[in-house]
């Protein structure tokens, strides 16, 4: 998020797309959630006024006008999930995880997730989601049995 740049932020009035820079220079396009968009327009219209709107290109604006650093990013999502009352610690990754098996949970076939999550290896994006107990005993519970 930090490295988001207003031109990344594609709209038209039923779609959006995000740009997203990943390692190596890859570039991948994610659909912006319907949900978000109206809180992303809103965003983009309160910016206009923020210091350093008319110079950054940056999508997120510190109180400065300057692009926000990690440290910042994380501190913000560590407030969020303070004031959530989670009592995990949270890191600005925690969200990524949190997507990943969101998704695989809710039966979203892997190969997609991957392509969401910018991985070029399956094995990757099944280290966000590795299925718990409760996950293997669904899933065995599903198998048909003659008695």
């Amino acid at each position: 998020m930090v490295r988001l740049d207003v031109d990344d932020v594609r709209r038209s009035a039923r779609k959006g797309v995000l740009r997203i820079y990943g390692k190596r220079g890859k570039v991948r396009e994610v659909a912006i959630h319907a949900k978000l968009r109206p809180d992303l327009e809103q965003w983009l219209t309160e910016r206009g006024a923020w210091p350093g709107a008319d110079t950054s290109p940056a999508l997120f604006l510190n109180t400065k006008g300057g692009r926000p650093s990690v440290r910042a990013a994380s501190s913000v999502i560590a407030a969020i999930a303070d004031d959530g009352g989670l009592d995990d610690e949270t890191t600005a990754h925690v969200p990524r995880h949190t997507f990943a098996t969101t998704l695989v949970r809710g039966g979203t076939d892997l190969v997609v997730v991957a392509e969401l999550m910018g991985h070029a290896r399956l094995e990757t994006t099944r280290q966000y989601s590795l299925p718990t107990e409760q996950d293997k005993a669904n899933a065995l519970n599903l198998l048909t049995t003659d008695h």
